[in-house]
């Protein structure tokens, strides 16, 4: 199935989005770069295609033109698979896209050259758990080449089999030697590594009903493989966990480096590895706060910063777009942030179905 966006719906379907409430640091604009459909995850392909996953059963490919100023059409934007389970996550590597579809690990081979035309996936591998709760799944390589997948906690709050639930996986890019790599995580939807340090740094949620403040969200750095970040005895490094916590002491596991906001939904984060943006942007971390549930007042909805100092501690915690979230009224969700190769940011909408490109355009700061 092919969708060709011509400039004229594009510039439609931008009115119909109320871009104009998103706030962002002086110098910069927001823009929308294509329409998909509960889109969550992204990854570029070695051609410069934009591929991105969804909640809907479907992967999506957008054109290299959607970066390419000169060119003269808009970009198309292909359905590359369908009928898939919430195939949320996609990664890319020697012109395969990997795609996560809950209990599966799928591959297209050879997709950039067959976009119009693109193959039956074939299974990787499908030894992941088969539960809905937590079981949508960013996917990314390391700078090891292996493939990195995460298990969320199949409940909101329990104590699953710790070499199956609530960890971060990862695997060779064929399916075989799967290990895993870190515990006590009860969801992650988004991680990166250190563009100097190669250390995984992830996002992880907190779990629900311990109040409207408690606890945090949290961003985290694994220094190594094997450290237990706590779940579900210890949150964000210090609150013991209600039914849990009189288990395994806090002081038994790795704290995070930064707490977020509580009930935010932290997903998608990425290290700003571009030179559009200014200075103070580059090497800093973007995460993409999907927002609360059940919050009694909404939280998140929104892209913050994290500042590391140059002992790559962070310093700050900013928000860098908001204006998703008007009062108590959401009209988008962000899920995943992505650095294009211009340098510019995309942001995936799943609830608008739409994905932004931020640029800055504005004097160095």
């Amino acid at each position: 199935m092919l969708v060709v966006l011509l400039a004229s719906m594009q510039q439609a379907l931008a009115q119909s989005l109320p871009l104009d409430r998103i706030r962002l640091p002086p110098g910069f604009t927001i823009e929308l770069l294509a329409r998909v459909p509960a889109v969550r995850g992204m990854t570029f392909g070695a051609n410069g295609t934009l591929f991105a996953g969804s909640l809907q059963g479907r992967v999506y490919a957008i054109e290299a033109s959607a970066f390419d100023a000169s060119s003269p059409r808009a970009p198309a934007v292909h359905a590359i698979a369908s009928g898939l389970r919430e195939p949320a996550g996609v990664a890319f590597r020697n012109g395969a896209l990997y795609v996560s579809a809950v209990s599966r690990i799928l591959r297209l081979d050879d997709i950039e050259r067959r976009l119009a035309n693109p193959p039956e996936p074939v299974v990787v591998s499908d030894r992941f758990p088969n539960d809905g709760a937590h079981g949508r799944k960013f996917i990314a390589f390391g700078p090891d080449g292996k493939l990195y997948v995460p298990v969320g906690a199949p409940c909101n709050i329990c104590e699953p089999d710790p070499d199956r639930y609530a960890v971060i996986m990862r695997m060779n890019a064929d399916g075989t030697a799967l290990e895993t790599y870190a515990r006590g995580i009860r969801n992650s939807v988004g991680f990166d590594w250190h563009p100097r340090t190669g250390e995984l740094w992830f996002t992880s949620n907190g779990r629900d009903r311990m109040g409207d403040d408690v606890p945090p969200d949290t961003l985290n750095r694994a220094t190594g493989a094997g450290q237990h970040f706590g779940y579900p005895y210890c949150h964000a490094g210090t609150i013991a966990d209600p039914e849990f916590g009189e288990r395994k002491p806090c002081s038994a596991f790795k704290a995070p480096a930064q707490r977020l906001g509580p009930h935010v939904a932290a997903l998608g984060m990425r290290f700003y590895t571009g030179s559009q943006f200014p200075p103070r942007y580059r090497g800093q971390i973007f995460i993409a706060e999907h927002g609360s549930w059940n919050r009694s007042q909404k939280s998140g909805y929104r892209v913050m910063v994290v500042t590391l100092d140059a002992s790559g501690a962070p310093v700050s915690y900013e928000p860098f777009a908001e204006g998703w979230l008007q009062g108590e009224t959401a009209w988008g969700r962000p899920a995943d942030v992505q650095v294009a190769p211009d340098g510019s940011l995309l942001i995936a909408d799943d609830a608008a179905g739409a994905i932004y490109r931020v640029r800055y355009r504005g004097p160095a700061s």
